[in-house]
């Protein structure tokens, strides 16, 4: 197994997991809330024949990196992504952060001035701010983040279940993955660490963005599907293309928000057509 070391101003040491499959162009995937980095198992196994060196790696907490008590703030979590591509050398990477990890996209940018980095995806991303405030009408309300928080440590497996059905558009009439999809996600998330997955809703519930996504210039694609019912369109993507108005947009009509799977095959040929600027995305 490959593992990097991110190390913190206080000299704590993190050591992360990583997949680094394929050769060419490196794109560095970041993965959403609660899972960790097999979610992207299907991107790694189309992206890498079309010439892209594909590194996804499980953020602090999750999957198999180390699981401290602390730094599940996006300051922390953006310089671990800093210490990936230092030390696996990266330039010329796009970034592609699904969900929360829109935020360490937009942090990394910001903080560090797109450094090493020449495009960046978000996909179903929360950026650039989740909670309802005066200035934040559409947002979430904060008695939906103290559900989620209560519901984690009351039962963390039962709220999670149920969270996977709605993360997937499953309903009564809809179906649009099987049980084993809805399993093995379930899977994903229970290998991290209960503190951390709790730290991290409030990071991304609460982390506004919307003055620092006003400053970034590096190339991107945005894409959201208008059906997810986990992060809404309205208050975050929407909004998100406002602020970066050179940014190409994609709403995948009647998605849910986990489209990696859902709609996989036209999530990926959208990924390789932005990062390899083959054809044109607006005629798929």
């Amino acid at each position: 197994m490959k593992f990097i070391t991110s190390k913190q101003n206080d000299g704590t040491e993190v050591k992360l997991f990583y997949h680094d499959i394929g050769q060419g162009k490196p794109v560095v995937f970041i993965h959403g809330w609660p899972v960790n980095s097999m979610m992207w198992e299907y991107q790694l196994a189309e992206l890498p024949k079309y010439g892209l060196r594909c590194i996804a790696y499980d953020r602090r907490g999750f999957g198999k990196s180390d699981q401290p008590f602390n730094g599940y703030d996006y300051d922390t979590l953006t310089d671990d992504l800093k210490a990936l591509l230092d030390e696996l050398d990266l330039n010329d990477v796009t970034l592609v952060g699904f969900s929360m990890a829109g935020g360490e996209v937009v942090r990394y940018c910001s903080k560090y001035e797109s450094a090493r980095v020449s495009k960046i995806v978000l996909v179903s991303s929360v950026v650039p701010y989740m909670l309802l405030t005066e200035d934040n009408p559409d947002g979430i309300p904060p008695e939906m983040v103290q559900q989620i928080t209560d519901g984690l440590n009351q039962d963390h497996p039962g709220f999670l279940m149920e969270f996977f059905k709605q993360f997937f558009g499953v309903s009564l009439l809809s179906h649009p993955v099987s049980q084993g999809i809805l399993d093995s996600s379930l899977m994903l998330a229970m290998q991290a660490l209960l503190k951390g997955t709790i730290d991290c809703v409030h990071s991304f519930a609460e982390t506004d963005f919307r003055e620092e996504i006003k400053h970034i210039s590096t190339p991107a694609l945005i894409i959201h599907g208008d059906a997810d019912q986990t992060v809404p369109i309205k208050v975050t993507s929407d909004e998100t293309a406002k602020l970066l108005p050179n940014a190409q947009y994609i709403v995948y009509e009647g998605e849910p928000h986990g489209l990696y799977y859902t709609s996989k095959d036209r999530l990926n040929k959208d990924l390789v057509q932005f990062i390899n600027r083959i054809g044109s995305l607006e005629t798929l």
